[in-house]
């Protein structure tokens, strides 16, 4: 069915063609598109129906287990038990394959049973599964049964328009956890939204590991290099041919456009960053996808593949992604099994199609929604069909089943979380060294110099920056915070960098928003940069239950200059830039203790 939509509907309006230059000023003038609501006709596969399948010459396809339901994310333990979960029924299914020949041996076992499960990952014996605001884990005994589910995590943000949540255990150990964006495009309003989440095996930890992904669902790490990659899907409504769907190679504290940027830097034209950014001021401090695939496909579940086994040498470091198909584009996409090639020195080089055949000739009706990817035990690629509940197997013709998967090495997420650590307060930093005698005098009206910072600003509580206060120091023509705890297991850990406060701004209101740049009276033109937990604006205490009070330094530089730092600059970043350019500095200290397991 083909629609013109109107902006009365609240539906972005811009050719495909047109060159999205500028943000476009003027609601009015912006063209309308034509977009398609084209839904395949759901069609069930017959007997044969994986005969007929298009494979790289060279590989065969054929049907490892049916009757599976509405299954979905595909996981393979060590042991070589395959755990899928599904949606419709709100729990986790095991198949095997004791004797190898490619088929289940039996019936699907229900093994865990959670309302709305949406993803599952194992690991080291364990289970876990998410719902879209809880986390999960059980143990995994030795015949693979699943005991109880405990919830490690229960405040994940708010679902909206994509509430699956997928889950990797990373080559570090830690849960990672993909929340996808709430609407189409909208200014969020949790910083978790949109992003890759890294959490601590018992929950109690997590942070942010990038920012701008839309709704990446497929993700993992480069079998030689350890370097973290995403399959990111794309904006609706923009036509045929846009947003393409985004390969990006993800590090730690980047944000890679959405919802005000698009593609290789096309900026979204009805749809401005807050605090008076421009959408071009995103786009510089966002970063490019590796590649781009066909529109609206809908990747999901990512895979990448060692070499060897039942697949062979050839696939060795290249990905698999299993895309589910659109549904608003003409003709439509996706509904297929692509291959991310990728060179030897572990970039992306290419998206191709590995099987095709789930989209009629006609392009009207499909034989399956692809969703889970996984790797098995001898090497063999899986892959689910949710809408008919089949688990398809892929293997090179005449391969082995000799297979040893590559240990993923970690240094590079190692590298990447580790960034900061093990050094000096800002004040001690040689950077600060201050040009004057001159101090800043730094206050609170909400405590004391070296009292207890007061519930409501930590992240036990309502999460909300604290007041300050300090003298005019003169010379001084902006101010910068930076605040820091030694005491946190990441020495130090930064919760606050702002910068740009103009000299006539001595004093700051509680709850500033936790946006980049600040409008306002007093506030107008405040940049806010991120914490080692990679959250934008300020972050409060979260010391663990039972420490000694830790000490969280609130540091003021006075400096003669604005500062030109990207958005979203860290503590490095700002120190490296106020070399040379500090008047006088100052701090105040405020200390927290967690004693009680927070009841909210």
């Amino acid at each position: 069915m083909k629609r013109s939509l109107a902006l009365a509907l609240g539906l972005l309006a811009v050719t495909s063609q047109l060159a999205l230059a500028q943000t476009v000023g003027d609601d009015d003038q912006l063209p309308q598109i034509e977009t398609y609501i084209f839904e395949t006709k759901p069609t069930v596969p017959g007997p044969d129906f994986v005969k007929s399948l298009k494979v790289t010459a060279g590989y065969s396809v054929s049907v490892f287990a049916k009757d599976l339901g509405n299954a979905r994310y595909v996981e393979v333990a060590e042991n070589g038990d395959i755990y899928i979960n599904r949606n419709s029924t709100g729990d986790v299914i095991r198949l095997r394959d004791r004797d190898g020949d490619g088929v289940a041996d039996e019936a699907p076992e229900v093994v865990a049973k959670r309302p709305a499960i949406y993803g599952v990952t194992v690991h080291e014996n364990k289970l876990y599964a998410a719902s879209a605001r809880e986390v999960f884990v059980a143990d995994i005994a030795e015949d693979g049964k699943v005991g109880e589910l405990q919830r490690i995590v229960k405040d994940l943000p708010d679902s909206g328009q994509h509430y699956n949540r997928s889950m990797k255990v990373g080559p570090d150990g830690w849960l990672y956890v993909q929340v996808g964006s709430t609407c189409n495009t909208c200014n969020e309003s949790s910083q978790e939204s949109a992003a890759l989440l890294r959490v601590s095996p018992d929950g109690k930890q997590r942070s942010i590991v990038a920012t701008g992904l839309r709704d990446a669902i497929g993700y993992g790490w480069h079998p030689v290099t350890g370097e973290l990659w995403t399959w990111d899907q794309g904006i609706d409504y923009l036509g045929n041919d846009l947003q393409q769907e985004e390969v990006n190679k993800v590090e730690f504290g980047k944000r890679y456009g959405w919802p005000y940027v698009m593609e290789d830097g096309k900026e979204y034209p009805q749809l401005e960053p807050q605090g008076g950014l421009s959408n071009a001021e995103w786009a510089k401090g966002s970063t490019n996808p590796a590649l781009m695939y066909t529109a609206h496909s809908a990747g999901m579940e990512w895979a990448f593949h060692s070499g060897g086994g039942r697949m062979g040498d050839e696939v060795a470091n290249d990905a698999f992604v299993a895309l589910r198909g659109s549904w608003n584009r003409k003709p439509a996409s996706g509904y297929e099994v692509v291959r991310v090639r990728f060179d030897e020195n572990g970039q992306a080089t290419k998206v191709e199609p590995f099987i095709t055949g789930f989209l009629s000739e006609d392009g009207t009706k499909n034989y399956g929604r692809l969703v889970g990817m996984a790797v098995a035990k001898d090497g063999a690629l899986l892959f689910s069909d949710d809408t008919n509940g089949i688990l398809y197997r892929v293997v090179k013709d005449g391969a082995s089943a000799d297979y040893t998967p590559k240990q993923v090495p970690a240094d590079w997420t190692t590298a990447q979380t580790s960034q900061g650590t093990n050094m000096a307060l800002a004040n001690a930093r040689p950077e600060t060294a201050a040009k004057t005698d001159a101090k800043v005098d730094v206050s609170s009206p909400a405590f004391a110099a070296d009292g207890d910072i007061p519930f409501a600003y930590t992240e036990y509580g309502q999460g909300i920056s604290i007041p300050l206060k300090w003298n005019r120091v003169e010379g001084a023509v902006s101010y910068a915070i930076i605040m820091e705890d030694p005491d946190a297991p990441q020495k130090p850990t930064v919760h606050w960098v702002a910068w740009n406060i103009p000299a006539s701004t001595i004093e700051l209101p509680e709850a500033l928003p936790e946006r980049d740049r600040l409008d306002g009276d007093t506030t107008k033109g405040i940049m806010q940069g991120r914490g080692s937990a990679n959250y934008v604006a300020y972050r409060g205490p979260r010391p663990p239950v039972g420490d000694p009070a830790h000490h969280y330094h609130i540091q003021v530089l006075a400096l003669d200059t604005m500062l030109d730092a990207p958005l979203g600059a860290n503590r490095d970043e700002i120190l490296n830039l106020v070399k040379g350019h500090v008047v006088a500095k100052g701090e105040l200290v405020g200390k927290y203790a967690q004693t009680n397991e927070p009841t909210n």
